[in-house]
């Protein structure tokens, strides 16, 4: 059997699977399977159904967002209409494999049915969409992966499946999102306050009936998420003070509010109801994310072991689809009916060929607290460099899930090295909060005592040829790294941040996000400066390339190129490779090319800069040699 390499391509042999689905009788799911198509530059996205008590299976090839009917004998889905730049809503007869197209959008977010097997709510966006201009008299004026919102309004579509016909049609604020709640339609609104949306802290939730709508929540931190007709399952909490704070879930039987998860400690991400009321959910805790079941107050562990759930459906009787991952094998689909079983293995047959490298934990003590962290060995008997990541965030969480990087790297023969400072996510709140106008300080250390601790546990790791690489937070603690330490003697800086004034203006979550974490009154407070890594450019003695892509407007371009034209003021060895295409996650999101070329980069730099302590960077020699070994 032929031995796969790993290098900038290996990505596009992997099956990648998402939203698992699951009909309300518990016989057939769904999800979607992506595969990469390396020469024509794009991803083909199908529809997967399975019955599962005859594993057969059917496949709708250019598709997504595949959503059950009640009954379970028909499937919506969205189909992308590339000569109008639309997405339209398909429905499918699962009998006959027959589909019919239903209504056509230029922006779809979401598909639910009501349980008359009949209507579907369908949530999606309008703008202006003028040719010569955008306009806008609100905040912010884009999102990172959306563009401009040139006066987009959420839109809610209810239409009649068999007459095809739009029976309402309603608008309320962006970034609204709407479920059925039995035959009305429960929606949540980011509240306003001094005409500004409080994006991500504050909501009111309304109540849609008749045509008319009622508020029922004013000015609270929790959304409606899901619902069995009787019982709304609310995701956040009553009040936060901070975005920063866990989210937890409660339901509301219309009547009264019930706490259900505040007692674990540690953050809920997902979470749905099956038709008795049970809770489902996911909840990151120290590295992992585990799936509970909660039923009459008892936690019921679903998954609780060394790994991810990416995303779950539960049946009306309790039988839960899910995909998981571990940091050696990606995610692959699995069902619980009591006791957990793999239902797909589509990327086995590739890691039966392509080796991969377990995580080492370690625990470590930094300023009064004792963190997480782990590596990833080489297979050399000789020093070998060694390559810090550091994740996003600051509310961002490392463990065990597939890096591609990192076993990319680990390949190369280098020590991976990561760990989870304070102010990440898997702990308690506490923790989580520690870093709030703070950044760069007690995290940084937190980041340097770590690496120190592996250090005493590696003694073949050189700690003369140490880099530091990460994308948005980890990007800015890259760039702040290189001009606070001595340690790192190389840098991959990716979407990351140099000067927080200017991404308080500048970025599309800015005026929330960066007033938490640096803190409020940017114009007068001297943390914008203090904790910014451009104003200490003097100090970088390490190369520097920074990564950036054009269409990033969580951490927008500008931070780069302040960064790159400083630097390279002050005469320092400093490189920049702008992508034109790819919003703040270009790095899994975006195009296969682009994704190989940045794998590319990444390896070429490192290998220039710690293995062969090469001057210079030519990147078009570089791509040049790649595109001549394919």
């Amino acid at each position: 059997m032929n031995k796969i390499e790993w290098n900038e391509n290996t990505f596009s042999k992997f099956a990648y699977l998402s939203d698992p689905r699951i009909a309300k009788d518990g016989k057939s799911i769904a999800y979607v399977l992506t595969k990469t198509n390396l020469k024509q530059n794009k991803y083909e996205n199908t529809v997967v159904i399975e019955e599962l008590e005859s594993k057969g299976r059917k496949f709708i090839e250019n598709a997504s967002m595949p959503r059950f009917s009640p009954t379970g004998r028909k499937l919506a889905l969205v189909k992308p209409n590339e000569e109008k730049k639309s997405a339209e809503v398909w429905l499918y007869d699962l009998t006959s494999m027959s589909g019919k197209k239903i209504l056509e959008a230029k922006n779809i977010l979401n598909i639910s049915w009501n349980r008359d097997n009949r209507r579907i709510l369908v949530t999606g966006f309008k703008r202006r969409d003028d040719e010569e201009f955008i306009f806008e008299d609100d905040v912010p004026v884009w999102f990172d992966n959306k563009g401009f919102f040139d006066g987009e309004k959420t839109t809610f579509w209810i239409v009649d499946t068999e007459s095809e016909e739009i029976l309402d049609e309603f608008t309320t604020e962006k970034f609204s999102f709407g479920i059925w709640h039995g035959d009305n339609i429960i929606y949540n609104v980011p509240h306003r306050e001094d005409e500004k949306p409080q994006f991500f802290k504050f909501y009111d939730i309304y109540l849609w009936k008749d045509g008319e709508s009622e508020k029922l929540f004013e000015r609270v931190s929790y959304v409606a998420v899901d619902s069995n007709g009787d019982v709304l399952l609310l995701h956040g909490k009553p009040k936060k003070e901070k975005i920063s704070e866990h989210d937890y879930l409660y339901t509301w039987d219309g009547s009264e509010i019930k706490p259900l998860t505040e007692r674990f400690v540690y953050n809920n991400w997902e979470g749905k109801l099956d038709e008795k009321g049970n809770v489902y959910f996911t909840m990151a805790r120290e590295g992992r994310v585990s799936l509970y079941k909660l039923e009459e107050g008892e936690l019921i562990p679903i998954v609780d072991e060394n790994s991810w759930v990416i995303g779950f459906d539960v049946s009306n009787n309790g039988k839960v689809i899910l995909l998981k991952e571990t940091d050696t094998r990606l995610r692959e689909l699995f069902i619980w009916d009591k006791e957990l079983q793999q239902l797909t293995d589509y990327n086995g047959p590739i890691f039966e060929r392509l080796k991969t490298r377990p995580l080492q934990h370690f625990r470590f003590k930094s300023l009064g607290l004792e963190l997480d962290g782990w590596y990833i060995k080489p297979e050399t008997e000789e020093k070998a460099p060694v390559i810090v990541f550091v994740h996003g965030g600051p509310k961002g969480m490392y463990g065990y899930y597939f890096k591609y990087e990192m076993q990319l790297m680990a390949d190369k023969g280098y020590y991976i090295v990561f760990v989870n400072p304070r102010g990440s996510n898997g702990y308690d709140e506490e923790f989580a909060l520690k870093v709030l106008e703070r950044t760069g300080l007690e995290d940084f250390q937190d980041i340097l005592n770590g690496v120190e601790k592996f250090f005493e546990i590696e003694p073949n790791a050189d700690r003369e040829r140490v880099g530091i690489t990460g994308i948005s937070y980890g990007g800015f603690m890259t760039n702040w790294a290189l001009t606070q330490s001595a340690l790192f003697k190389a840098g991959i800086s990716e979407n990351g941040i140099s000067y927080w004034l200017t991404s308080y203006a500048f970025s599309d979550i800015g005026l929330w996000f960066d007033k938490e974490v640096i803190g409020e009154n940017p114009l007068e407070n001297e943390n914008y400066k203090k904790l910014s890594p451009l104003f200490y450019a003097q100090n970088v003695k390490a190369p520097l390339l920074l990564i950036h892509s054009l269409e990033d407007y969580r951490c927008p371009l500008d931070q780069s190129v302040m960064f790159y034209h400083v630097l390279k003021d002050l005469g320092k060895e400093v490189y920049i490779a702008i992508f034109k295409k790819g919003a703040h996650g270009h790095s899994l999101r975006g195009s296969p090319k682009h994704r190989a070329k940045r794998y590319k980069l990444f390896m070429e730099f490192f290998e220039r800069k710690l293995k062969k302590y090469e001057e210079g960077f030519d990147v078009e020699k570089i791509l040049e040699k790649s595109e001549n070994e394919k």
